[in-house]
């Protein structure tokens, strides 16, 4: 995908904003998307494995050089064990807080200070690189589409799709194409968990968050 600096909970964060409206989509939970990501990330780059379904650092040294998810894999760390799918809700806002504040760093957004109630200091973002996101959007549903194989597809690029997927992820495809790419869907799951050990459980078990996050309640 274009901007290959970016991380992938960075690229989740950025096509969850509608450009048309200028602002954040309100259909999914963003937090829990972009902690997907970050998690997913963690276990690309093998900081996180697989021990029958739970989440776990590989040592009390690695780090990533990026703030986001050293934060994440800190937090992890110094936390009692969980499941992959329990760390998606669990504290996400402060992911979330983490990516707007590096992407205001790097210039993707411009933070705006405020006071809520005329009283409480609060931030604001707004959405700076407009090219970019759409960009992204664009590589996305190429990827989604076709007629792209799978094989050539990077693991987290496929990664990047099949999470915005299972978080119905509007900005990016309705719920009737998620549907009608199905098929195209597991195989690009398939090829995220790709990467390395512990990918495919962890991608399994994030999905799958997302999903319930994302569906009704009451469904």
């Amino acid at each position: 995908m274009p901007d290959g600096s970016l991380s992938l909970p960075a690229r989740l964060y950025l096509l969850a904003w509608d450009t048309t409206r200028d602002e954040l989509t309100d259909t999914v939970h963003v937090d829990h998307l972009v902690r997907a990501g970050a998690l997913t990330e963690l276990a690309r780059r093998g900081l996180l494995l697989d021990d029958d379904g739970i989440a776990t650092p590989v040592d009390l040294d690695s780090d990533t050089g990026d703030a986001v998810l050293d934060g994440l894999l800190e937090l992890v760390r110094e936390s009692r064990p969980h499941h992959w799918h329990s760390w998606v809700p669990l504290h996400a806002r402060v992911t979330l807080d983490a990516v707007r504040e590096q992407l205001a760093a790097d210039g993707y957004l411009r933070a705006e200070k405020r006071r809520a109630l005329g009283v409480f200091p609060t931030v604001e973002y707004a959405l700076e690189r407009v090219a970019v996101v759409d960009a992204l959007r664009a590589e996305a549903r190429r990827i989604l589409e076709g007629p792209v194989p799978t094989a050539e597809v990077s693991d987290r690029d496929a990664a990047v799709v099949t999470l915005a997927a299972a978080a119905e992820l509007r900005t990016l495809m309705s719920r009737d194409e998620r549907g009608r790419y199905k098929d195209r869907l597991a195989e690009l799951a398939e090829r995220g968990g790709a990467a390395g050990p512990g990918t495919r459980k962890a991608g399994e078990e994030l999905r799958a968050a997302l999903t319930r996050a994302a569906a009704p309640a009451g469904a």
